[in-house]
């Protein structure tokens, strides 16, 4: 979802989670409290000049700073934006629904917005969003996270793609070829092997977060979905991890974990280091957020995440961006995000910034021909997918939790029964 880890910092949030559910009854003013303004505002929305407040999550804090300047710096509208540190946002975001002092705009990681949505905590947008002439070529995992009765209250704020990154170096050192990408997750498990083969002190084939669930479900649904199986049910109350096609993905991590191919440390990695050996030149390939591609300091090559035989997918998470139920300048808040998905943010701002846009219809722009990188990841967004499960947090992201436990049963400690550490995750998306 990006939900990113390192970045977008898989780490848990379960304690804080409990509270803001626990204002649930409080939070859910829904539209009954909604600001007219909205309604009454034209289709571009309203800049008089106004001073709006947003929040965003650290990990996006580059892009969220790029986006208020350019808005600030061509509307009498004014965006002040507060970023904060990962960790303390769902607190914070739960003490003020609960106050009653939400900004007028805020972001969400992706996997919590259905649970938030479901709060109230953000304004009904769907007469807004459909009439945007360009609603089609917005990505469908962010609108279908923030939809709730066929109602409409978010946008995609920064799309994050996990994708399949390689150090060109270490593969020519290794005799591979550079410019190849593995074509299955067999053959990346080979690459791993080739890499670590070198035998340099400090590098290593490959690596993951093993005890963090929001990495491994970021990268790692990816490989199931890439050989067209699910990792939940339609309705979001199931979870399908105990199929073939994920068995194949468990296994073959796991005999890169025998083959001592993967960085040591991945066994007890939670999150907020999670990319930093690769970032650091010490890992030959991992799975990896799409957002570092901007601030990854050497030659990389980028590909879709591949399936146990090929294809190819990603994990669409990042953060939605809605108007908070108190508001009370809902339609000034429109205006930021109506020019949100327009050209100008998504390219001019976006795409310039090596940054995956929101808009289908604008992935093949002038700074994606510049770089074939970004090509292949607007591509593979196309391709990729948005898990939406009101319990997501709880099943796959908190510590301790059933999907992480059956990961590091099956990867770290050889087995165990999977059809039931399966259920387990379903009993608590069932919750």
């Amino acid at each position: 979802m990006t939900t990113t880890p390192g970045r977008r910092g898989w780490r848990s949030l379960a304690a804080v989670m409990a509270a803001v559910l626990a204002l649930g009854t409080t939070a859910c003013g829904g539209d009954d409290g909604d600001d007219p303004g909205l309604a009454q505002a034209g289709p571009n929305g309203v800049d008089d000049g106004s001073e709006l407040t947003l929040w965003t999550r650290a990990p996006l804090e580059k892009q969220a700073k790029l986006l208020v300047g350019a808005y600030n710096a061509s509307h009498r509208n004014k965006v002040a934006l507060t970023v904060v540190p990962n960790d303390d946002y769902v607190a914070k975001v739960g003490a003020a629904s609960g106050s009653g002092s939400l900004p007028d705009l805020f972001a969400a990681d992706i996997v919590y917005v259905p649970n938030w949505v479901s709060q109230g905590l953000f304004q009904d947008l769907t007469a807004k969003i459909d009439g945007l002439d360009f609603k089609d070529a917005v990505n469908r995992g962010h609108l279908g996270a923030g939809t709730r009765d066929g109602r409409e209250h978010v946008l995609p704020f920064v799309l994050d793609l996990s994708m399949l990154f390689w150090n060109k170096k270490l593969f020519a050192e290794a005799g591979l070829d550079p410019n190849r990408a593995p074509a299955s997750l067999t053959e990346y498990a080979a690459a791993a092997k080739a890499v670590q083969a070198i035998g340099r002190d400090g590098v290593y084939g490959t690596a993951a977060g093993l005890n963090c669930g929001g990495c491994l479900a970021f990268t790692w649904f990816p490989s199931i979905w890439a050989a067209g199986g699910e990792v939940l049910g339609a309705d979001g109350t199931t979870s399908d991890l105990a199929g073939d096609t994920a068995q194949r993905v468990f296994r073959t991590w796991a005999e890169l974990w025998r083959s001592g191919a993967v960085l040591p440390s991945s066994a007890g990695e939670t999150g907020p280091t999670w990319t930093a050996a690769f970032t650091e030149g010490k890992v030959g390939l991992m799975f990896y957020p799409a957002t570092l591609l901007s601030s990854t300091p050497f030659d990389v090559g980028v590909a879709g995440i591949p399936g146990p035989d090929g294809g190819a997918s990603t994990f669409v998470g990042g953060d939605g961006i809605g108007v908070s139920k108190d508001s009370r300048k809902s339609g000034q808040a429109w205006n930021f995000l109506n020019w949100l998905m327009s050209e100008a943010a998504q390219v001019e701002v976006l795409a310039k910034n090596k940054d995956v846009v929101s808009r289908a219809d604008l992935a093949d722009n002038r700074y994606a021909a510049q770089d074939p990188r970004l090509v292949t990841i607007n591509q593979v967004a196309g391709r990729g997918d948005t898990p939406v499960a009101l319990n997501f947090q709880q099943a796959f992201n908190a510590p301790g939790s059933p999907w992480l436990t059956l990961v590091r049963s099956q990867v770290l400690r050889g087995g165990g029964d999977i059809r039931e550490q399966n259920g387990q995750i379903t009993a608590v998306l069932k919750q």
